[in-house]
């Protein structure tokens, strides 16, 4: 409650200036990005597809690969058909759970799998 104040002014500041940190140059310089320039829909959608490609190829990886983490990290018993099925459905933010989840997947499993379709949620 004391906090809002000073850090919504923060806040304020940092998104109302113009000028970039020295580490977001370097990050910005490292991966390619210009800042300034508009994003056209064609990037935009190339950006979101190979994002999306990663994290399924990511997310299938893990989820037949958390069989060799210990207990309650991981679980036995995803079949690659599923461990594909689950990696697209989480992607897509379709949730099709075709298994029980307290018991198919582990931490490891289950928290990049939410993480991924809360990162490519709508605002």
């Amino acid at each position: 409650m004391i906090l809002h104040v000073p850090l919504g002014n923060y806040m304020a500041a940092v998104y109302a200036s113009g000028s970039d940190l020295r580490v977001e140059r370097v990050i910005y310089r490292l991966v390619g990005v210009q800042p300034d320039a508009q994003q056209r829909w064609t990037r935009y959608l190339s950006s979101l597809l190979a994002f999306s490609v990663v994290s399924v190829l990511m997310l299938y990886a893990i989820l037949l690969l958390q069989v060799n983490a210990p207990e309650p990290w991981g679980h036995k018993g995803m079949t690659p058909a599923l461990a594909f099925n689950t990696a697209i459905s989480f992607t897509t933010n379709t949730s099709w759970q075709n298994y029980p989840g307290e018991s198919t997947l582990g931490h490891i499993g289950s928290s990049p799998g939410s993480a991924s379709r809360l990162s490519q949620a709508s605002p």
